[in-house]
């Protein structure tokens, strides 16, 4: 009897507490971004980011890559295959199995040596071109304030888009007062908050299972 009365006591409790609290309850982690091979995309872990794009005459993927390598106050790029750099993520808020998934803030860092100089990062931000007419993804990034967002294509869900997703302190960013922006591209290939080019992507991983690094598909 006293048995029935206590279970009868916890399933009206969490009743109640899904009532009160039904995100907690009810909550499910957000989707997984799922790599090249259909796996999930885990912090931690290089891989090249893979733009599909299409030039009169040239059907070559561009993959993410750096204007200076190694890394010194280095821009970030589209580049021809070969000269593509890995990048491994990591989410703002810790992780317990390290997925990287749909719509999370997440840090994002070349995985590549920097040059011996002062302020310098492998982790992305947004900084003025060189021209200082406009802003571009760039390096030199500090941990927890250069935030970006993965979210599949809405059109093809076999790809994804990066966003930006500034902070609120209007002295450090310059996008304080907006939501996430898309990344795109500019017409010489920055990759650039708001670019007029968009830029739909996919993640291979840069090693195989073995640790050998993987052949260009």
């Amino acid at each position: 009897m006293k048995i029935t009365k206590f279970l009868g006591l916890s399933f009206l409790l969490f009743a109640f507490a899904a009532t009160l609290f039904p995100e907690g309850v009810h909550a499910e982690d957000p989707a997984a971004v799922l790599d090249f091979y259909g796996r999930e995309v885990q912090a931690g872990t290089p891989y090249l980011i893979q733009d599909l794009s299409y030039e009169p005459g040239n059907t070559s993927n561009f993959v993410v890559g750096a204007t200076i390598n190694p890394i010194c106050n280095s821009d970030v790029v589209l580049s021809y295959e070969n000269d593509g750099l890995p990048v491994t993520f990591s989410p703002v808020t810790e992780s317990i199995d390290g997925v990287i998934r749909e719509g999370t803030l997440i840090t994002v860092s070349f995985d590549a040596a920097t040059c011996k100089m002062a302020d310098v990062t492998p982790m992305w931000k947004i900084g003025l071109n060189s021209t200082g007419t406009g802003y571009i993804v760039t390096t030199g990034g500090v941990d927890q304030l250069n935030q970006f967002m993965i979210t599949k294509d809405k059109i093809d869900g076999s790809f994804y888009q990066l966003y930006y997703c500034p902070k609120s302190d209007p002295k450090s960013d310059p996008f304080c007062e907006s939501s996430c922006v898309p990344v795109g591209a500019t017409n010489d290939k920055y990759l650039a908050p708001k670019a007029a080019v968009v830029v739909d992507v996919r993640f291979k991983p840069e090693k195989n299972i073995y640790g050998d690094k993987m052949v260009s598909e």
